[in-house]
């Protein structure tokens, strides 16, 4: 099996569990049921959490559907699948600029890590998101191989 092919099906496997997963965090008690949650704030997240479930089924289908331009397909694919990593960055980021918070009370809580003596709480969806773009990037490396 060539690097290309493996690369394909990482991808793949990639963007599926990025649309299933968002599904499954999203649509829960800590989400988009709620009840701390403003009823406009749980449409909007319900929204997205579609709309990521269904970018991910074109991105399946552009990635594993035989034909031609497999290569632009595998590329765009990979852009398109970085868009909700990069953009949960950017929310961080700007986070203080629209009063957003990595976690609720009700809701998933950090995770607690000691390290060199000191506590630090890691927020598991910019884990999450870094593990993803880590693995994104490492996906591109192994098709670029071929």
């Amino acid at each position: 099996m060539s690097h290309a092919t493996i690369a394909r099906w990482l991808l793949s496997a990639l963007c599926g569990a990025q649309g299933m997963g968002t599904l499954a965090i999203d649509l829960n008690r800590t989400h988009a049921s709620n009840p701390l949650w403003l009823r406009h704030a749980r449409f909007h997240l319900v929204w997205q959490a579609i709309s990521y479930a269904m970018l991910s089924a074109v991105e399946v289908a552009m990635i594993l559907t035989p034909g031609s331009y497999q290569e632009q397909r595998f590329y765009l694919a990979a852009i398109l699948a970085s868009i909700p990593m990069l953009s949960c960055v950017v929310a961080f980021v700007a986070r203080d600029l629209y009063g957003g918070g990595l976690h609720d009370p009700n809701g998933i809580p950090p995770l607690r890590v000691v390290i060199f003596g000191s506590e630090r709480l890691i927020d598991l969806n910019l884990a999450a998101e870094a593990a993803a773009l880590l693995i994104l990037a490492s996906i591109v490396v192994l098709y670029r191989l071929r």
